[in-house]
């Protein structure tokens, strides 16, 4: 159904920041939300952000102010920017693509990047 490709991942200190980069392709226009998840080692994989096709945005606690998701239609692009990075923001982070193809919903991942932040 979509294609996604994560990029941006990388050891970061504490308070720093980095951006990543989610690149999707395939049936772009079927695509109804798009977000950013996490697993860290030993825990459950958790949503992080969301955007909607209008742009409304959604937020995990964790990282309300800090966080922000943001989507490039003219790029195909979904870019989470990350400020304040705290230890416990160390995970792989997916990039995930759900919607409507053929009248079935799918939900699609990318690989993963890792994100570590440590000093």
């Amino acid at each position: 159904q979509v294609q996604l490709v994560e990029s941006g991942g990388g050891l970061v200190q504490p308070g720093g920041s980095l951006r990543l980069s989610c690149a999707h392709s395939g049936s772009i226009l079927s695509i109804t939300t798009m977000g950013w998840f996490r697993q860290a080692p030993g825990k459950e994989r958790e949503l992080v952000a969301t955007i909607v096709i209008g742009g409304r945005t959604n937020y995990a606690d964790s990282v309300k102010g800090r966080f922000s998701i943001s989507r490039d239609n003219a790029k195909n692009t979904v870019d989470l920017q990350m400020n304040s990075l705290k230890p416990e923001d160390t995970a792989v982070y997916y990039c995930n693509a759900r919607g409507i193809l053929a009248g079935r919903g799918y939900s699609d991942w990318g690989q993963g990047t890792q994100v570590t932040v440590s000093s």
